[in-house]
């Protein structure tokens, strides 16, 4: 899932910068308005871009992650079913 997730990050990113030089490099010299408007969708695409790439999948198991406190994370394995009670 990290490697999906990091490649739409990357892909997301090349569209924004291939809209910036597109639009002050090509498209202003026909209609700045098009050129600013090209400009404007790439600066929204980075935030989406950062929210895509740091969401957690369903399949991710981040709450398996220990906690760093041994009774407390024995307390969640059992109630996981992960251990048996003693």
């Amino acid at each position: 899932m990290y490697a999906r997730r990091r490649r739409n990050y990357f892909a997301m990113m090349g569209c924004c910068i291939a809209l910036f030089v597109l639009a002050w490099g090509v498209v202003r010299l026909w209609s700045v308005p098009v050129a600013v408007g090209m400009c404007v969708v790439a600066m929204v695409i980075p935030p989406v871009a950062a929210m895509v790439a740091n969401r957690r999948g369903p399949e991710d198991r981040w709450w398996d992650d220990p906690s760093g406190d041994p009774q407390s994370d024995e307390w969640w394995d059992e109630l996981d079913g992960k251990k048996r009670p003693r």
